[in-house]
């Protein structure tokens, strides 16, 4: 893994504060060596994280197709034991006389491959976004640059116009870079392109409160598949109102917005 593929994966603990026991949990990369990489980051900078110069520079090193053939043969489903693919490069490697690798040297080349590649390959594409797509992570720099939104059912019990008790949906606007809730609804009833409607109204325009300021149209709303998100109505509104429309991928929990990440938890 070089120096890019570790910071894609340790800023998010340095920009984002994820912690670095959930990155380990998330990448399959130990905490340990997170700490190290950390370690690394804070005394050097993205240099630090920079794969340091071997020892044995400049002496006879594998050739770069045995090492390809041992990285192949450990990707292949189902994946074999080292001393399966030791003996099977051994054998290789008489016939194309180059040189033959140690276990120990088979076995380094096989541990440092990159994590999110041994997914791809032994468990397939949907475990590997389960597992690997943190680092993929949107993050607004400025306020009203991307607004999310999303429906959450309260848990708590009003009294509809029917007499009977129910639980009210949240239909929230969240700014991405400071958190604030720039507008909201509560209704009984299932979510609509209409109470979507309405908290972007309140969202865009000046409140009453002075405590409350936030106010003003965003570059980007960033909502998932909801029938009133995908609605004629709000992509109307959206050209009208020159907001580009973004929607998550379905299936994909990593491409959940922020209200979404947080109600889960």
């Amino acid at each position: 893994m070089d120096a890019r593929a570790r910071w894609r994966i340790l800023r998010l603990h340095v920009e984002d504060q994820v912690p670095l026991a959930r990155l380990a949990r998330e990448t399959d990369v130990g905490l340990r060596t997170l700490e190290r990489w950390h370690a690394r980051y804070r005394a050097d900078g993205y240099a630090g994280l920079e794969t340091a110069s071997r020892a044995d520079t400049g002496t006879r090193r594998l050739p770069p197709d045995l090492v390809d053939l041992i990285e192949g043969l450990a990707l292949s489903k189902p994946r074999p034991a080292i001393a399966t693919i030791h003996r099977k490069v051994t054998g290789i490697c008489a016939t194309r006389r180059w040189p033959v690798p140690s276990y120990s040297v088979v076995w380094d080349i096989v541990r440092t491959l990159d994590p999110g590649m041994v997914t791809l390959a032994l468990e397939g594409a949907a475990s590997y976004r389960d597992k690997h797509e943190l680092v993929l992570r949107r993050q607004a720099e400025l306020p009203n640059a991307m607004w999310q939104s999303d429906h959450t059912m309260l848990d708590i019990l009003v009294v509809g116009t029917d007499g009977k008790p129910a639980r009210p949906w949240l239909t929230t606007i969240l700014d991405d870079c400071s958190r604030a809730v720039c507008g909201y609804t509560v209704f009984l009833g299932a979510p609509s392109a209409m109470n979507t409607a309405l908290a972007l109204r309140q969202a865009i325009w000046h409140k009453t409160d002075p405590a409350w300021p936030m106010c003003g149209l965003p570059d980007v709303l960033y909502v998932d598949h909801g029938s009133d998100f995908t609605s004629d109505q709000l992509a109307h509104t959206a050209v009208d109102l020159h907001i580009r429309l973004i929607h998550s991928t379905v299936a994909r929990p990593q491409g959940r917005g922020k209200i979404e990440l947080s109600r889960v938890k």
